[in-house]
């Protein structure tokens, strides 16, 4: 390992959101303190903007702000028609959200494995597990990368289905030119703090050209209203704080840029990782925005612990696999997805984010290269 490195380098965070709010901490005050006057805290004028600028920016008529990336996906699939009696087919590898979205909405999960070098959905294996109670497939852009629309939009055509992006990690992504958000019938998105385009607290969206599905998850939002005093349907309470659109608005004009070194950084570490470790595969027909920069290594809990003691900080993303998740241990029994289940034992995040410095990428890298030395 560099002498020169280790000697300036002590720690390397998995994330930072202090950095990343430092240099725009006064324009996310003055955004609250034109919250606090005009009085907007749940919908009102902050929202309806940063709905209007984020349906823009992914190119859709319409976005409806909601309080959580998985109200944002429930909601779509409700919004959609999608319920009981339905099934949804769904990729094993992905943060498990995904799968509780689905049950919210009163519809059955069905898992399916995902592309090896990708971790994304399979669309064989989605064709594969297509019966007569599907009614959607969910496309989740994991680690900044679109799915291969170019098969699921005419698979999903083919049969008659809804296609739900799952975008919560891929803000500003693209496929074929086109942004996620604006690939399937409806998406949602999630704007946690630690996305690329982070609230500062919880918060969603749809994305949607449907203007039916747009109208009916604006009422599902809100109680169900369809104006003041007027419920048309039972709805929830899933609405986007003027607080936290007014924060994003903030970020909205740097995402961009936040993506493009994100990039930067993925090349960093794809020309200084090297033997022992897979990396993600990517497909040039889109561009990532590595929301979570994923290796694959063998004993990876003892590569995170030499990582630790070198003061580099690291995730584990999804484990295990969706399908051997309690909550779904019946409705899987006995169903083996091997390319999911692999990724769940072996998938490993390095610290990624827009404020990460090159020598922190390069001492993360090289630590990570001692690690699976010294362990296998």
């Amino acid at each position: 390992m560099s002498a020169d490195l280790e000697s300036v380098l002590t720690s390397v965070p998995f994330m930072s959101l202090e950095r990343h709010h430092a240099p725009i901490a006064g324009e996310l005050r003055r955004a609250f303190d034109d919250v606090l006057a005009d009085g907007g805290f749940v919908l009102g004028a902050e929202v309806d903007r940063f709905e209007q600028e984020f349906a823009a920016y992914c190119g859709v008529e319409h976005c409806i702000g909601v309080n959580s990336g998985t109200a944002a996906l429930a909601l779509s699939l409700a919004a959609a028609g999608v319920g009981p009696g339905d099934e949804v087919i769904v990729p094993a590898h992905t943060f498990i959200a995904t799968a509780l979205a689905v049950v919210q909405a009163g519809a059955t999960p069905i898992f399916c494995d995902v592309d090896p070098g990708s971790g994304l959905i399979d669309p064989a294996a989605a064709a594969a597990a297509i019966t007569p109670g599907t009614a959607a497939i969910v496309a989740v852009h994991l680690y900044g990368q679109t799915c291969d629309m170019d098969a699921l939009v005419p698979l999903a055509a083919r049969n008659g289905l809804l296609l739900v992006e799952d975008a919560a990690q891929a803000h500003g992504a693209r496929w074929q030119g086109a942004r996620a958000g604006s690939l399937g019938s409806v998406a949602g998105f999630s704007f946690y703090p630690s996305k690329n385009l982070g609230a500062l607290g919880d918060g969603g969206a749809i994305c949607t050209g449907d203007a039916e599905i747009a109208a009916r998850a604006r009422r599902l939002r809100n109680l169900g209203q369809e104006r003041k005093g007027v419920h048309a349907e039972v709805g929830a309470n899933e609405r986007l704080d003027g607080i936290q659109a007014a924060a994003l608005r903030v970020k909205l004009s740097l995402l961009d840029t936040w993506n493009e070194r994100r990039r930067e950084l993925a090349a960093i570490y794809a020309g200084a990782l090297a033997e022992g470790c897979e990396l993600l595969r990517t497909d040039p027909r889109g561009e990532c925005v590595f929301h979570l920069y994923p290796v694959r290594v063998g004993e990876r809990d003892a590569v995170r612990e030499r990582l630790a003691e070198r003061g580099v900080g690291s995730g584990v993303h999804y484990s295990p696999a969706l399908h051997r998740q309690p909550p779904f241990a019946e409705l899987a029994a006995g169903l083996s997805l091997p390319q999911a289940e692999r990724w769940s034992e072996r998938e490993l995040s390095l610290p990624i984010f827009p404020e990460l410095t090159e020598e922190e990428a390069l001492y993360v890298a090289e630590s990570v290269q001692y690690a699976i030395e010294v362990t296998q």
